[in-house]
């Protein structure tokens, strides 16, 4: 359904350290690096789906209220390395690895990049 995600960024040198650990684990790499953005990807996907960028029009970046990227985890155990990935590089807790009752198996780890961007990493598969 998605083509591409972008979340903004005032600081693209901090925010590019973020990115490649916690999204390491959930199977994501940067592939490309431009001068105001970064885009992230999986090996076998021909282009970057999400990209972390200064916004277009010259503006500061700015959060938005009620939006979050969610990226889905192969395991509970990358939910929990991305989670750890992205405190240990500048990132905040916004809700620590654990089951959520959206269903059984909705294991899921809420934080907030260095400019205040939350994500999470989803895995709705069985322990």
């Amino acid at each position: 359904m998605l083509l591409y995600v972008t979340i903004g960024t005032n600081d693209l040198a901090r925010a590019i350290p973020f990115y490649d650990a916690a999204l390491a684990p959930l199977g994501l790499k940067r592939q490309r690096t431009e001068e105001v953005e970064a885009g992230y990807g999986a090996d076998d996907d021909v282009r970057c789906r999400l990209w972390v960028t200064k916004p277009f029009d010259g503006e500061p970046a700015t959060r938005g209220n009620g939006s979050m990227v969610a990226l889905e985890a192969e395991s509970r155990a990358a939910v929990d390395a991305f989670h750890a990935a992205a405190l240990a590089n500048g990132g905040t807790d916004d809700g620590p690895p654990g089951l959520r009752p959206f269903h059984a198996n909705f294991y899921a780890a809420y934080v907030r990049d260095p400019d205040g961007n939350k994500l999470s990493a989803v895995c709705e598969r069985p322990q």
